[in-house]
């Protein structure tokens, strides 16, 4: 057994029997930490409960807990997240993701140095299902350590979720403190719980090499919600996240910030539904109704939807006509070119921040 921080991991699984095995090898050929693995299976019926039952007869460090119906994604998730991890640092993931070398040692190092740290995490690699393995970073890493604020104000002003969950280490005992993932939430949980972690502790990122393997396919449930009305029920699950953050944490952070913080997030979330009718009239793609709900929505977050340079462009584009497709509004501003990068940076990659 490897000797250093003790690490328990919790891999829920539903229909990734086949990708189960190599996400726990990733996890036992951790050096430098010492782990233990739960896999909660849930009532899969295409063989994934005989793999996690093998596996655990295979290995003295994994278990197997196996759910007789299912209890979907949440349930399962804070089972293993509250009622199994004991060790001083929690990590949950998915059966279909790895995790790179060195990545728990990386993690809790950072931790071990930062007391104040409440969760540390790192770049994933976004690895679309049938292609091989992307190559990842190796070698030279630093921490960069944010304030809880810092690393709130920056999140809320850009209303999306720079953590990949395969990366994410949590403090236990901090874990235990914040309670579990949010039924509500949706697609959006693990958003939701980034953020109420950040209000009692600071937060690091690992710079420099990558952390884990994020597999991306047809199965993952955030893509219905990003494609359904050109993305506006995953902007509002976001703002569910954001919203329930605050109201939790408004005696924490106190309300100046709160409502600096609510401001922030309404007026990024409401630039970025522009940018999609914008970006989409550009492009010459076809919104139908889901353009007008995306803009009454920004109206309804900011109370002013013109003050948007996303706005204004698309205001420019449409009196151009025909030839908006082509000539690109001068008044579009750097910061919408800013907001416009970070949009695909997000949704491609993820990375720290």
């Amino acid at each position: 057994m490897n000797e250093g921080p003790k690490v328990d991991v919790v891999i829920p699984c539903y229909k990734y029997g086949h990708l189960l095995p190599e996400a726990v090898r990733s996890v036992l050929a951790q050096n430098d930490v010492d782990v233990r693995v739960l896999i909660i299976e849930d009532a899969s019926d295409d063989g994934s409960a005989d793999v996690a039952r093998e596996l655990a007869a295979q290995h003295e460090r994994v278990e197997a807990q196996i759910h007789e119906t299912n209890k979907g994604h949440i349930i399962t998730f804070n089972e293993g997240i509250l009622d199994w991890a004991q060790a001083p640092y929690t990590l949950l993931i998915s059966a279909d993701d790895e995790l790179t070398p060195g990545a728990l040692a990386r993690a809790t190092e950072v931790m071990d140095r930062n007391p104040n740290v409440g969760f540390v995490y790192g770049h994933s690699v976004r690895w679309v299902t049938g292609n091989p393995r992307p190559e990842v970073r190796t070698g030279r890493w630093k921490p960069v350590v944010h304030t809880s604020e810092s690393w709130l104000r920056r999140v809320y002003s850009r209303g999306s979720n720079p953590v990949f969950s395969p990366s994410a280490v949590i403090r236990t005992e901090l874990q235990k403190r914040v309670g579990g993932y949010d039924a509500r939430m949706l697609q959006t949980s693990d958003l939701h719980m980034w953020l109420k972690l950040a209000l009692y502790s600071d937060v690091a990122f690992v710079s420099g090499v990558d952390q884990a393997w994020f597999r991306v396919h047809g199965a993952n449930m955030s893509q219905a919600y990003y494609d359904k009305d050109a993305g506006l029920p995953d902007l509002k699950m976001r703002k569910l996240a954001f919203d329930a953050t605050l109201d939790h944490g408004r005696t924490v952070l106190g309300d100046t910030q709160a409502n600096d913080l609510d401001e922030r997030m309404r007026r990024a979330l409401a630039r970025e539904a522009m940018l999609r009718v914008e970006r989409a009239e550009e492009k010459g793609w076809e919104l139908g109704d889901a353009a007008q709900l995306l803009t009454d929505w920004a109206a309804e977050i900011t109370g002013d939807v013109t003050t948007l340079p996303e706005w204004r462009t698309l205001r420019l584009r449409r009196w151009l006509g025909p030839l908006g497709q082509v000539v690109r509004p001068p008044v579009l501003s750097k910061a919408g070119r800013r907001i416009r990068q970070e949009g695909r940076t997000a949704r491609l990659v993820r990375v720290g921040i």
